[in-house]
C-alpha cells in the first residue's frame, strides 16, 4: 500500500499535531503584545517623554545656548527626551515576557507553541520593531520640535549635520537594543518588578556611578556598562566626552545584549514553564 503521507507530507492528518508557521507565532505575539493595555499607554509615554521633553529642553534652553555662555553644543540637545524615554522601552522589554510568567500564559503559548526558540524569536522580532518605528518617530518629531526653538536663536541643526540623522536612527536602534536587554534580564529572572529594577539599576544607576571609579581600569569599565556603551549612537554630540565612539559604543552594546539574550536562551529552554 501506497504511503500518502510519505507521499505530502504537508497533507493534515486529522489527530495529528501541526507545528504552527512562524508567520503564525509572530502574528500570536503581535496580538499579545498589542492587546493589552500597557503596550499602548508605555509607547504612547515613550513619544511623549522623548519628542516632549525634547522640545521642551530645547525651548528653556535656546537663548542660554545662544548667547556663547554654554559649555554644550546644541546639538547635545536635540535627542535630549531620549534619556527618559529608555525607561518606557526597558519596561516594554520586561513586559513581554515576565507579564506571561505573572498571568501563567506562558504554558498556553508553549502548549500552542513547543518549538520555544520560535516563540523567543517572534517576541524579539515584536518587540525591536515597535521600539525601533517608535524610537525613530520620537527622535524625529523632538528633533523637528526642538530645533524650531534653536532655529529662533539662530543656532539651528540641520539634518545635514554631522551626526543628526545617525542619531534619529540611532535613537531607534538604541530603544531596540535596551528593549532586547530587558527582555533578556525578565526571561533570566521571570518576574515584573525584579527584572525592571535590575535593567534600571544597570542603565541609569550603575551607569553613572561607575565613571566614580578610580584609574583607567574604572573608566573603561564605565564606557562599557551597556547603557552607556550604546547610548552615544541616538545622540550627534554627547554630553559626555569619555564615552565610545557612536558605533563602537553600539556595537559593544550589541554583543553584550546578544550575550545576555544567549543567556536567557538556554534558561529558557530548558526551564519549566
Amino acid at each position: 500500500m501506497i504511503d500518502t503521507v510519505a507521499l505530502n507530507p504537508d497533507r493534515h492528518v486529522p489527530g495529528a499535531r501541526r507545528h504552527p508557521r512562524a508567520a503564525d507565532t509572530l502574528h500570536a505575539e503581535w496580538l499579545k503584545f498589542w492587546s493589552v493595555r500597557s503596550t499602548g499607554w508605555s509607547t504612547a509615554m515613550l513619544f511623549v517623554l522623548g519628542a516632549g521633553l525634547t522640545t521642551l529642553v530645547c525651548a528653556t534652553s535656546a537663548a542660554w545656548l545662544a548667547s556663547g555662555e554654554a559649555d554644550e553644543s546644541p546639538a547635545s540637545f536635540i535627542t535630549w527626551g531620549l534619556f527618559f524615554a529608555q525607561i518606557t522601552a526597558l519596561a516594554l522589554g520586561t513586559l513581554i515576557v515576565t507579564s506571561e510568567y505573572g498571568t501563567g500564559m506562558i504554558r498556553a503559548t508553549l502548549s500552542a507553541t513547543p518549538r520555544r526558540g520560535a516563540v523567543l524569536a517572534a517576541k524579539a522580532a515584536v518587540l525591536t520593531g515597535t521600539l525601533l518605528v517608535a524610537g525613530v518617530v520620537t527622535a524625529f518629531a523632538g528633533y523637528l520640535g526642538g530645533n524650531w526653538f534653536l532655529d529662533r536663536e539662530g543656532i539651528g541643526i540641520a539634518l545635514s549635520d554631522d551626526g543628526v540623522l545617525r542619531s534619529m536612527l540611532g535613537s531607534g536602534l538604541y530603544l531596540a537594543g535596551l528593549g532586547l536587554f530587558a527582555m533578556a534580564i525578565g526571561l533570566l529572572v521571570r518576574h515584573t518588578a525584579a527584572a525592571l529594577s535590575i535593567g534600571l539599576a544597570l542603565v541609569f544607576v550603575v551607569g553613572n556611578m561607575a565613571f566614580l571609579l578610580p584609574g583607567t581600569w574604572g573608566e573603561w569599565v564605565a564606557k562599557l556598562l551597556p547603557g552607556n556603551a550604546g547610548s552615544g549612537v541616538a545622540t550627534p554630540v554627547s554630553f559626555n566626552p569619555e564615552l565610545l565612539a557612536p558605533w563602537t559604543g553600539f556595537a559593544v552594546f550589541t554583543a553584550e545584549v546578544a550575550a545576555l539574550l544567549l543567556a536567557g536562551w538556554l534558561v529558557f529552554r530548558h526551564r519549566d514553564a
